[in-house]
């Protein structure tokens, strides 16, 4: 019987992504839709990394499971490498509104756009210890409207340069040949692939 690890996030955009990264690898995946009785810890980390083992740790201890966790956001260099850990809640969940400060932002320095990054820090924790972690970063620039429906979170507003257009103008194939989070899950993917006893108990 292979061994379960959880993919430790509520965000399904993310879930949908991590699944289609690990897909094939000698552990049975599980989700939270499976533990409804864990609430959401709080992100108290001031970096990316702290935030990530905090949940990975977190759901590993409330689940009895190896949980795989991230933390992202966007760093936008305009914005002193804003808003950072704090994207996924700054200026609220609806994402138009976010667009909207962000360029609000930019207008108020006299910039029309500015060089921004993805990051992600990957984690996977067990029995209060962290197994393996991973970062990815993507680096690009504000487009200088919203384009595309793809995708989910900032992607719209990504300007790729080496695609041409923005993150949320392509299908979740090339988006994730290049994503931060793409990046990190298959880095830990690989650790967990060359060491199957990783996640021996």
């Amino acid at each position: 019987m292979s061994t379960p690890i959880l993919i430790a996030t509520t965000n399904r955009g993310k879930q949908r992504e991590i699944l289609e990264i690990l897909h094939g690898i000698p552990f049975e995946l599980r989700t939270l839709s499976e533990f409804p009785g864990i609430a959401e810890p709080e992100e108290t980390g001031s970096t990316f990394a702290a935030n990530a083992r905090l949940k990975a740790l977190y759901y590993a201890e409330h689940s009895g499971l190896p949980s795989v966790a991230d933390d992202s956001g966007i760093e936008i260099d305009a914005l002193d490498n804003g808003p950072g850990v704090h994207s996924a809640r700054w200026h609220g969940t609806h994402y138009p509104t976010k667009f909207a400060a962000i360029y609000r932002e930019l207008q108020a320095r006299g910039l029309p756009t500015s060089p921004a990054r993805f990051v992600a820090h990957a984690t996977l924790a067990d029995r209060g210890a962290i197994l393996a972690e991973a970062i990815g970063i993507v680096a690009g620039e504000i487009a200088r409207e919203p384009r595309g429906t793809h995708g989910f979170g900032y992607d719209p507003i990504f300007y790729y340069p080496p695609y041409g257009c923005t993150l949320g103008e392509v299908d979740g194939a090339r988006k994730a040949a290049v994503s931060h989070r793409g990046q990190a899950f298959r880095q830990l993917r690989a650790r967990m692939m060359a060491d199957p006893r990783l996640l021996d108990r």
